[in-house]
């Protein structure tokens, strides 16, 4: 017997589902289950991670292992557009389980989830109606879903009559591809109503499917999902539960929001035919489900939006090639057989790959900025390695004076899309946007979701708060967590601590020092005494890493689409902007075919253009900021004396000791500088300090480097040094030169090899 489960929430149901996609579908698999679906709380927020995830694990004809069922279960009310209600008039929401059978499904689950959150928001509820599913049901499955429904809330609170009304409507709109679905967690309601729906299964000749309304992978979670719970509602797991079946958001006073039992896990198909023993077919007709839905692939090519060309070019490539000629004749006072040839290899490069439009639309909304007296930064990045970015006016660095290189930004050998972040005064940014939005249309300008989960540290305080651990306690726990971005609770409890212990150790990985491994000793101690309070805080704090627990906004990321947004991807709305905001995350939104740009908002702009406001009305100067002498002794003095209060990436502290110490008086130290003071490369800064001054001498590992390695006293500081030495040591090719800069910037040892 075959069965899949068909309504699952994952960690995207948020606060209120403690299921990871990866280790649903280990489950999954690990049960020869034919396939799995999502189906989170109105929202489809996992759902691109989740058909990936899928690939990642094929039979020999490419296939995933386990079929993605793409779905969501949403919030149906009388009236989306209502957003007043009383105590006696409250608003009424049903669950409602929809899947996609097709692209066309796919489509229309993307059109209502949006329209949930753009129309039909309220409180944090993104609301349907019947008039959005009559408009939007083709290619969709519908169920009677959980006791939350439409159909069973009929039965339970009108009788069977209503409910046989209710059933009947959506029997009319879906006909085939409507389904009873039985759900068995041990609850009276549930059995009352389960023998009414049989009955009209029987009459209506409707097929009856099994589910589980699963929350949490193993019933071993069933705890770390109540303290989930506790979480969310901000409750104390001390609190006596509400372990009756209610609306999601109801209150009794002293009272919390709790699951009714411990059964709304990802049960095995063996678990499921114990909780059906009379009915097989219902386990079998998940496979009817699973055979009529087509196997989907949300990756997308990426979409430009279009770009307008005045009539008398022929092409977005033509009419990029005539500014580029036009401001190269403006920035370079001669074209040297140099710049021509870059010039030239550069649009051929980008006329190859498709971007021309790319360049045109940054281009125009960087030259819009300037034009409303919007401060714009020269550049920052891989761009700055482009001339055609610096003739069109996208950077203000020219990289042939400082040997940068395009292959960095553009590798001809492997398509991926350009990335130029454009730096505006914080004050100018949003003038900027709105021209886009302008331009492009409200419907097809967005920001970026982001997903804040439960780090290490903030997984073990919220878990502590809602366990009652004294809060001293809480604080001191949290601190045995050694401080590195990124580090993951369960490999600080698991993982081989030195090198000598085993591949992957908290050692090597990440980079943890001596004091820290003491640290990780400590907390692994507290972990093991089982009895402690501190130990079971770890224990359910180790489960619920990783958790998401709110939605935010990208700092800068901004999505322009060809066409409205809700054709391509589901979006949503947030407080805090007045435009949409994707539900897919920064890093997998080019994945989903749309293009992402990053809009930053410096303050450092805002002091400089205020600064030069202000000596032009109090000293009558008028002082371009793009032409001030790079050689400037004065300038130099104050880097010498670390007074660099208010200077991007120059102010910290311990940027500023270096700086004192190095004594620049070049701009390439200052370069060098900037590059050297990050995590890793800080090291070489005490060398490159004693090289400069010649306390140590200049060395290099094979004489031919010098060439490259020269201006940075033979210390490898720069990623265009790493490509040059590539070609020139290796025999490189330029794009295979970039490869290998990534996979070192990535430590990607596949890459390197």
């Amino acid at each position: 017997m075959k069965f899949s489960h068909l309504h699952v929430h994952t960690q995207f149901s948020l606060l209120d589902g403690a299921a990871s996609i990866q280790n649903l579908y280990k489950k999954a698999m690990a049960d020869n289950m034919p396939a799995l679906a999502i189906s989170d709380h109105g929202n489809m927020f996992g759902v691109f991670e989740f058909v990936a995830e899928a690939f990642k694990k094929t039979d020999e004809n490419g296939k995933p292992k386990v079929k993605p069922v793409v779905g969501c279960e949403f919030y149906v009310t009388a009236n989306r557009h209502q957003k007043t209600f009383t105590k006696e008039q409250k608003d009424v929401r049903h669950h409602q389980i929809l899947l996609a059978k097709n692209e066309q499904g796919y489509r229309n689950l993307v059109k209502l989830t949006s329209l949930g959150y753009i129309e039909g928001l309220y409180s944090k509820y993104p609301r349907i109606d019947k008039e959005l599913i009559l408009k939007h049901h083709e290619g969709l499955i519908a169920t009677t879903c959980c006791l939350g429904a439409s159909v069973p809330q009929a039965i339970l609170r009108h009788g069977e009559d209503e409910g046989e009304n209710e059933f009947k409507w959506w029997l009319n709109i879906f006909q085939e591809d409507f389904y009873v679905e039985l759900q068995r967690h041990g609850m009276a309601e549930q059995d009352k109503v389960n023998e009414v729906l049989i009955k009209f299964a029987r009459k209506y000749n409707v097929k009856i499917i099994a589910s589980n309304d699963s929350h949490y992978v193993d019933q071993s979670d069933f705890n770390a999902h109540d303290i989930l719970l506790c979480i969310n509602t901000g409750e104390k797991i001390t609190t006596p539960a509400m372990r009756d079946f209610a609306d999601d958001d109801i209150n009794i006073k002293g009272k919390r929001f709790a699951f009714p039992n411990d059964q709304f896990y990802f049960k095995t198909t063996a678990e499921m035919q114990k909780v059906f023993p009379d009915l097989p077919e219902a386990l079998d007709n998940t496979n009817e489900i699973v055979s009529k839905v087509e196997l989907l692939n949300l990756k997308r090519d990426i979409l430009l939006p279009f770009f307008q060309v005045p009539k008398e070019f022929n092409s977005q490539d033509d009419y990029l090639e005539h500014l580029t000629w036009e401001g190269a004749h403006q920035r370079y006072s001669e074209i040297t057989p140099e710049i021509d040839e870059r010039i030239r290899f550069e649009l051929y490069t980008i006329k190859t790959m498709g971007f021309a439009g790319y360049f045109l639309i940054v281009s125009d909304f960087i030259k819009a900025g300037r034009d409303i007296g919007v401060f714009i930064g020269p550049g920052r990045g891989s761009a700055a390695g482009s001339v055609v970015a610096y003739c069109t006016g996208i950077t203000n660095i020219d990289p042939i004076k400082y040997k940068l290189l395009f292959e960095r930004f553009l590798n001809p050998d492997r398509k991926s899309m350009p990335d130029i972040d454009t730096d505006f005064d914080d004050e100018g940014r949003q003038k900027v946007i709105d021209y886009v939005v302008q331009k492009y249309g409200n419907n097809q300008v967005a920001q970026i979701i982001t997903y804040g989960t439960m780090a290490a540290k903030m997984s073990i305080k919220d878990v502590a708060r809602v366990m009652d651990l004294p809060l001293a306690e809480s604080n001191a726990l949290a601190k045995l967590v050694p401080d590195k971005p990124g580090i993951e609770l369960r490999r600080v409890l698991h993982a081989p601590m030195r090198t000598k212990d085993g591949e992957k150790s908290l050692e090597e990985k990440d980079g943890l020092s001596s004091d820290d491994l003491e640290l990780v000793r400590r907390i692994r101690e507290t972990y093991d005494q089982k009895d402690l309070p501190a130990s079971k805080v770890l224990h359910e704090a180790e489960r619920l890493e990783g958790s998401v627990r709110n939605t935010g906004i990208h700092a800068a990321g901004i999505i322009i689409a060809p066409k409205d947004l809700t054709e391509l991807l589901p979006v949503a709305v947030a407080k805090d902007s007045s435009l949409w905001v994707t539900q897919f995350e920064g890093n997998i939104i080019e994945d989903a075919g749309v293009i992402k740009m990053d809009f930053l908002g410096l303050k450092t702009l805002t002091i400089i253009k205020n600064a030069l406001a202000l000596i032009k009305q109090n000293h009558g100067v008028d002082i371009v900021i793009d032409d001030i002498p790079l050689d400037d002794q004065k300038t130099f003095e104050l880097y010498q004396q670390g007074s660099t209060i208010g200077t991007f990436q120059f102010e910290s502290p311990g940027m500023q000791k270096y700086l004192r110490e190095l004594k620049p008086d070049k701009f390439g130290d200052l370069i060098a500088m900037n590059a050297l003071y990050r995590p890793g490369p800080i090291a070489y800064i005490p060398n490159y300090i004693e090289r400069k001054h010649g306390r140590e001498p200049i060395t290099y590992d094979l004489p031919e480097m010098a060439e490259y390695l020269e201006e940075t006293y033979g210390i490898t500081v720069y990623q265009e040094q790493v490509m040059l030495l590539a070609q020139k040591l290796a025999g490189f090719s330029k794009g295979d030169a970039d490869v290998l800069r990534k996979a070192m910037g990535k430590k990607q040892k596949s890459g390197s090899r």
